[in-house]
């Protein structure tokens, strides 16, 4: 490059170590207009309104989340757009998949377009927004599926309500008849949990949550929508998959199904995490016993799992007061999921390589996101930077979502986001917010 016009950028980084497609590289990177410009020692060659010296730290493509329950519109006490995009920035989030189960539930075009309306200007961070697969919309998904700012269809086969819950085999066949994209689905058989909840429902215990929602009550949903969708070829993602059957299932079917893992259940064990957190730690589907955590652990080494999701899904602290089963499952994790896992790192369980394909390449190649998931020219200027040996200690007060707490408080870790970068612009500089929100809605590729 030989003018001066062309050498000028928007945000500089100098001295960093890099996570290109080539590995770990000692470079700097240039940022302009939203995207990468250029890769390589550009000190003297490059200047930029921002330059940033971030020598010792680890520059990694945008962490991408593609599993938040951001409760905008209708649930706004417990989160909203603006808050869980605020955590996820400062946990090193650039880019989010926001789930249907709002009130109203997104079910149709509207639904869709008035959060993409209320996310604008308001969002920290990119993103999108499924839209519920039914009984009410199946023959419109194949429409709706590729709706600007949609990130494809959800089907909550169990855990669900109204319309929006849908364990019936036929309505389950009609939805995975209309459309291409991957279909994401929480595989829970809806008819055993019905059965089984009155085995806690005289105890009161939430130790027993993974009793109720058994080992079964997963494997049974998953087999059977994987069937489904072979005998119509259709692909599939099936999220926060938590028990080391599924693992064994899934591991022969990955030409069609892709499978998501969470850092809870990579991080979580029962029964201690019941008596330490009692419905703080209540998820669905729940926390399992050490051999299933082993088996996710392994299912990563051996490259089943494609993507880690939070399932961030925030309740007050009063609603998980509520005795048990009375109350909700969910627990905040956007802004966790990164420092976890940097956690993870440090203490041996996964490579960096391993990182970046679970949260950033995996989920651009599995979802078809255009412009994410790698640090190459010509990508989105979406980045995530750590510091590999900072050890902080995981509070309540450095949680942003509205409900104000995290099932880690007190926890230390090793690693954490230093400065997040969306659309090439620094949104956290020395963990701290900056500037305005850079959101936008994702773009996809429609065959994916």
């Amino acid at each position: 490059m030989s003018d001066a016009r062309q050498r000028h950028g928007d945000v500089l980084l100098l001295g960093g170590i890099v996570l290109t497609p080539n590995g770990a590289e000692r470079i700097d990177v240039a940022c302009r207009d939203g995207c990468i410009v250029a890769l390589g020692d550009l000190r003297g060659r490059w200047s930029a309104e921002n330059e940033m010296d971030i020598a010792g730290l680890l520059v990694l493509p945008g962490v991408i989340d593609s599993q938040v329950h951001f409760r905008e519109p209708g649930l706004t006490h417990k989160e909203d757009l603006e808050s869980g995009t605020r955590g996820a920035v400062l946990g090193g989030v650039t880019s989010v998949f926001e789930m249907p189960n709002t009130h109203p539930l997104t079910l149709w075009q509207a639904d869709l377009e008035a959060k993409l309306d209320a996310a604008r200007d308001r969002a920290w961070c990119h993103y999108a927004f499924y839209i519920g697969g039914s009984g009410i919309n199946a023959e419109q998904l194949q429409v709706l599926e590729n709706l600007p700012g949609c990130a494809g269809v959800k089907v909550f086969m169990g855990s669900s309500f109204g319309d929006l819950l849908a364990d019936d085999e036929t309505v389950l066949r009609r939805i995975l008849e209309h459309g291409r994209r991957r279909v994401a689905v929480h595989a829970e058989d809806e008819a055993r949990l019905r059965e089984r909840k009155a085995l806690v429902e005289t105890h009161g215990d939430v130790r027993q949550h993974p009793l109720w929602r058994d080992e079964s009550s997963a494997l049974m949903a998953t087999e059977r929508i994987v069937r489904l969708a072979a005998e119509v070829n259709r692909r599939l993602h099936i999220l926060h998959v938590s028990t080391a059957e599924e693992m064994a299932f899934l591991a022969r079917h990955k030409q069609r199904v892709s499978v998501e893992v969470t850092p809870h259940h990579l991080s979580l064990v029962a029964p201690e995490c019941y008596e330490r957190l009692g419905s703080l730690a209540q998820m669905n589907p729940p926390v399992r016993e050490r051999r299933h955590q082993e088996a996710l652990w392994k299912a990563i080494q051996d490259g089943v799992v494609d993507v880690l999701g939070s399932d961030h899904a925030p309740h007050t602290l009063e609603e998980k007061a509520s005795a048990y089963p009375r109350s909700p499952s969910g627990m905040t994790g956007v802004q966790t999921l990164l420092p976890l896992m940097l956690d993870h790192f440090n203490a041996g369980r996964l490579s960096l390589a391993r990182l970046v394909d679970l949260t950033s390449a995996g989920p651009a190649r599995i979802f078809g996101l255009e412009g994410k998931g790698r640090i190459a020219v010509g990508f989105d200027a979406d980045l995530s930077v750590v510091d590999l040996r900072a050890r902080r200690t995981i509070r309540n007060a450095w949680i942003a979502s509205r409900s104000g707490w995290t099932p880690y408080d007190g926890q230390a870790v090793t690693g954490w986001p230093i400065h997040t970068l969306v659309n090439g612009r620094i949104v956290v500089r020395d963990e701290h917010l900056s500037g305005a929100p850079r959101g936008q809605a994702l773009r996809f590729l429609e065959t994916q």
